[in-house]
């Protein structure tokens, strides 16, 4: 073979080793902008019971409505591989939009271990999750319960006034479940 046939199939192949090293680049940096990007999209559409810190703003200096009240109701489910009892201490409060309230969920560690678990919210219907802003929330942080450890866990809230008027019921639910490796973690160091 020749010196020049050599060079043309090397040439092709340089070419495809660095449009391949391009996807890759591309790949990595789509992937590591996939988090901040999914954040935003879910502070955008309350998606996962993520609200803007703007809203809670303006809901805080704004005005109680108290023509209108909204039936909010709690709910919970324990992922099966947590040993907790877990479950609101109210089901259903009645609110006026405009008002910051208060309500808590009851957990209690069920094992002869501690355990961490992490709770995640969801609002429905889906439009209400844009109106309905937690101002504190247990779900903003794992929640370390020792064995046979009970706890109240507060949420405080409020219902964006500007919630449609066609919506007169919210629910906001949260599945809670254990984190594995944090309590693998507090396992080994204990």
């Amino acid at each position: 073979m020749s010196e020049t046939a050599h060079d043309k199939r090397k040439q092709p192949l340089g070419l495809l080793v660095g449009k391949l090293a391009g996807l890759a680049v591309l790949m990595f940096g789509f992937g590591y902008l996939l988090v901040p990007l999914y954040d935003k999209f879910c502070e955008v559409t309350g998606l996962g019971g993520r609200t803007g810190d703007a809203v809670v703003e303006q809901t805080l200096s704004g005005e109680i409505d108290y023509s209108r009240t909204v039936l909010v109701h709690f709910d919970a489910n324990v992922n099966s591989a947590l040993p907790w009892e877990f479950r609101p201490t109210e089901t259903m409060m009645e609110v006026h939009p405009g008002k910051l309230y208060e309500t808590t969920y009851f957990a209690r560690n069920r094992s002869d271990r501690p355990v961490v678990a992490q709770a995640v919210p969801s609002v429905a219907p889906g439009q209400a999750s844009l109106y309905f802003n937690k101002t504190e929330c247990f779900c903003f942080t794992e929640q370390l319960l020792r064995a046979g450890e009970v706890q109240d866990m507060p949420v405080r809230f409020i219902v964006d006034p500007n919630l449609p008027e066609r919506v007169d019921m919210v629910t906001l639910s949260y599945i809670i479940y254990q984190n594995e490796e944090a309590t693998a973690v507090l396992a080994a160091a204990d």
